[in-house]
């Protein structure tokens, strides 16, 4: 069974204003993609009914199925039914048994329903409602020219809801026979890793990709085929080696955070670990510690901005003085002192310019980083990082738990 083309069209001026950011459409092209539907267009269009419905007519023309997310509101500028009807050539009308059921969850609620909520009931000859759980807005399955059309609330919680439980059911998709697999990398670029795989980034099944993330350059490696059986058998050759070539840099796939990888190997080490940071302002304990487990692993962290607060972390004053604060001897003696303090097996250190101006000498994006643990202390002290003051404080960290992930793992470190 062939399996449709798919298009998305988000609703709402709210989303054009910048005023809310579209969640939905990337969920579902996510969803789709799983199972083996590939959405070739995606279009935010305003609260106007004319644009609205020659959105979807265009979307009908060149796509067998159309998402359509928002607009099911109950107030006038809620024109997802009207547009839709208009586009496939049919008059709305309330259906009696919609009308008493939303009259009865009104009830339920010892509210009286405001006659504006009648549209909320709307059907056209065309479309079967898809029920809502959890507010107000039916949605509509509508099949219209051998496509279909479905349309959902903006809401993402009600959306995913009736995506899941009403639509799905009723899409027949037929078998997914896509695989796919996103490794996670950190301290290459990716024009680097573009490099070293451009004998596969230009074939089409297996696809390899390459994106620039906050957490470092992913590469996803994805493969189609009748089953996905046999689209994972196509794509492991390319991953095998993919991940061959990568190695010094690999340190997650799919969902996993660094973090998460880091507690992980902590946990079985029975370890610990704690910070002190300067230029990162407590962005490292932030990510350590927002995952799931890690009280058992994390002992602590203080965020040492000024040399009073280095001094009362233990950073002797000697050391500040003859070094700065931007130096690798006051990251390693942060590090050391870090452990100290909070009795753990590791310590991790942050310390650098992030901007404006430079300090004591050292340049914007200047850093150092330390790990302190069992066999010594590591400093390292990456290239100047480039970009904003956010960025840098977070390639900092990136850095600093990348050289952590490859000491843990007894790797070689730059």
């Amino acid at each position: 069974m062939k399996q449709p083309i798919a298009e998305i069209v988000s609703v709402g001026t709210e989303l054009l204003l910048g005023e809310l950011v579209d969640t939905n459409s990337a969920w579902l092209a996510g969803d789709l993609r799983d199972r083996g539907v590939f959405v070739y267009f995606k279009t935010v269009v305003g609260d106007n009914r004319q644009r609205l419905r020659d959105t979807v007519a265009r979307a009908l023309d060149r796509s067998d199925l159309v998402i359509v997310g928002g607009g099911l509101g109950p107030t006038d500028d809620d024109l997802t039914r009207e547009a839709i009807a208009d586009a496939v050539g049919e008059t709305p009308q309330v259906d009696p048994t919609l009308l008493a059921r939303l009259e009865a969850l009104f009830a339920a609620r010892q509210r009286e329903m405001p006659a504006i909520n009648r549209k909320q009931a709307w059907l056209i000859p065309s479309a079967e409602p898809l029920d809502n759980p959890v507010g107000t807005a039916f949605g509509w399955l509508v099949r219209t020219r051998g496509k279909l059309v479905v349309a959902m609330p903006g809401p993402p919680h009600e959306m995913k809801r009736m995506w899941l439980d009403q639509a799905l059911p009723r899409l027949a998709l037929g078998p997914a026979g896509f695989w796919h697999t996103t490794i996670h990398t950190l301290g290459i670029g990716e024009g680097s890793v573009g490099e070293l795989l451009a004998a596969f980034t230009g074939q089409a099944n297996p696809s390899v990709a390459t994106y620039a993330r906050r957490h470092g350059v992913d590469v996803r490696v994805a493969a189609s085929a009748p089953t996905p059986e046999a689209a994972a058998g196509l794509a492991r050759p390319v991953l095998a080696e993919v991940e061959r070539v990568l190695a010094p840099y690999i340190w997650g796939r799919d969902a996993e955070t660094i973090a998460q990888v880091i507690g992980r190997l902590l946990t079985d080490r029975g370890q610990t670990v704690a910070c002190a940071e300067s230029l990162t302002g407590g962005l490292v304990a932030d990510t350590l510690t927002d995952t799931p487990g890690a009280s058992g692993w994390f002992r602590g962290g203080m965020v040492t901005y000024t040399p009073e607060a280095k001094r009362l972390l233990g950073v002797r004053a000697a050391t500040i003085d003859k070094n700065g604060v931007v130096s690798e001897p006051v990251a390693r003696a942060m590090a050391a002192a870090a452990r100290r303090k909070f009795g753990a097996d590791w310590g991790l250190a942050t310390t650098g310019v992030a901007g404006p101006a430079a300090l004591e000498g050292q340049p914007v994006g200047r850093t150092f980083l330390a790990v302190t643990g069992p066999a010594g202390t590591t400093v390292a002290a990456p290239p100047t990082w480039l970009g904003e003051r956010r960025q840098i404080k977070e390639r900092t960290v990136n850095g600093l738990l990348m050289l952590f992930f490859r000491l843990l793992r007894g790797e070689p470190t730059p």
